[in-house]
C-alpha cells in the first residue's frame, strides 16, 4: 500500500509540474514572415512542427524561427495561409518533459495574415511622409532671333 501512495504522488507532482509548465509562459511575442515548412510529426505523439522564414530586407538572408502548434484550429488557419505573409503569435514555455507536447519551446497560439497594406499603413503611421517637391516645368527653348 505504501508503495502505490508514493507512485501515486510522484504521478501527481509530474502532472502538476506539466501542467504548470504548460499553462505558464516563461515570454510571449509576435513573429511575421512566410511559412515554409509545416508538418504533422512523430511516432506516438503527433505534434504539428513549423518554421518561420523571416525576412527584413529583400536581398538580405533568412532568418528561421522553429515553433510548434497544439491547437488544432491554429494548425488548420496556417495550412491555410501558406504562401501568404503571416504574423505568428507564440509563447516560449521552458522546461516541458517531454517532446510529446512539440519539440520547440515556442508554442504557436494565434495566426494572422498580414496584408501589405497594414504594413504600409503601419509604416505611414510611424513617420509622417514630407510633401512631395514641386516639379519643375521644362524650361521652353529660346526665342528665335529677329
Amino acid at each position: 500500500m505504501r508503495i502505490f501512495s508514493v507512485f501515486a504522488l510522484i504521478i501527481a507532482l509530474l502532472g502538476g509540474y506539466t501542467w504548470v509548465v504548460l499553462n505558464w509562459s516563461y515570454s510571449s511575442g509576435e513573429r511575421a514572415g512566410y511559412v515554409q515548412k509545416f508538418s504533422n510529426k512523430g511516432w506516438f505523439c503527433k505534434t504539428w512542427e513549423g518554421e518561420l522564414a523571416m525576412v527584413t530586407m529583400p536581398g538580405t538572408l533568412t532568418e528561421k524561427f522553429e515553433f510548434s502548434v497544439r491547437d488544432a484550429e491554429v494548425a488548420k488557419k496556417l495550412n491555410e495561409s501558406m504562401g501568404q505573409r503571416v504574423s505568428l503569435h507564440y509563447e516560449q514555455h521552458i522546461g516541458v518533459p517531454t517532446s510529446c507536447f512539440g519539440e520547440t519551446q515556442y508554442y504557436v497560439s494565434a495566426v494572422r495574415v498580414v496584408d501589405v497594406t497594414d504594413a504600409e499603413r503601419r509604416l505611414m503611421q510611424q513617420a509622417p511622409m514630407a510633401a512631395p517637391a514641386t516639379p519643375v516645368a521644362p524650361s521652353s527653348p529660346p526665342a528665335p532671333a529677329q
